[in-house]
């Protein structure tokens, strides 16, 4: 098993005023040529949006981007006439593909929002652009892993053009919990959203991450009550980037 760990206070950082963003990969002017992807992971950003600020219509093409909110509601709208409020316990996915325009505001002019923006490689170029946006917190299970991604359709969760499968955990003080990865071929980054938990010899505590590969399984002990993001991808990257 080979592992990769990032501690919470070596991802990058920008403080906009209205934005308060840390990046775990390179993202606009945070540049780390040793920190720009884990496999086909290729943005996770850790998100605080003032009170009535957001991002502008902007484009994207060729990308899955998944926003998952921790607090307040993210209001998003997009050129395929999508005008939608996303809220905590719900994951939304957008299909960028061909080519998309979309903005994302904060919703409340009196708390901020808060949310992990998540882009993927996808497998093939090209595809159709789709937006699609579930609640996750109907199968919210105390010392289960919930998914909440996958490659398939009819899965739990939205789907996306990758072989990927994403998970939420809570679970209390103590717990030992496996995982099992889908494929052999892929990885999985851990990501602590509250608490701590140990893998192996690594202790890992709020915003930390930890990348896994090359295993079939791994356990993690709880070490607090903790909430973890699990993120299953391909190591391998699409044929287009290579």
């Amino acid at each position: 098993m080979k592992t990769i760990y990032h501690k919470a206070d070596t991802r990058g950082h920008a403080d906009h005023g209205w934005l308060n963003s840390y990046h775990t990969f390179s993202f606009a002017n945070y540049q780390n040529a040793e920190r720009t992807h884990f496999g086909a992971l290729r943005v996770l950003n850790d998100d605080t949006v003032s009170q009535g600020m957001g991002f502008g219509t902007h484009p994207h093409r060729d990308m899955e981007i998944i926003s998952i909110p921790l607090e307040g509601d993210l209001e998003h709208k997009d050129s395929m006439g999508t005008t939608a409020v996303i809220k905590k316990g719900e994951i939304q996915v957008m299909s960028a593909g061909t080519g998309v325009m979309h903005s994302e505001y904060n919703q409340n002019k009196d708390v901020p929002v808060k949310f992990l923006q998540i882009w993927v490689f996808p497998r093939e170029l090209g595809v159709e652009p789709r937006y699609d946006q579930k609640s996750i917190k109907e199968g919210e299970k105390l010392n289960e892993f919930q998914q909440i991604l996958s490659p398939e359709k009819n899965d739990e969760g939205v789907w996306i053009h990758q072989d990927a499968w994403f998970n939420l955990g809570k679970f209390t003080k103590g717990i030992d919990k496996n995982y099992k990865l889908h494929r052999k071929e892929n990885g999985v980054y851990v990501f602590v959203l509250k608490g701590s938990i140990k893998i192996g010899d690594k202790t890992l505590n709020e915003r930390d991450g930890l990348g896994i590969w090359e295993t079939q399984s791994f356990t993690m002990e709880a070490v607090d009550d903790t909430e973890i993001l699990v993120m299953e991808v391909p190591m391998e990257l699409p044929s287009y980037l290579k």
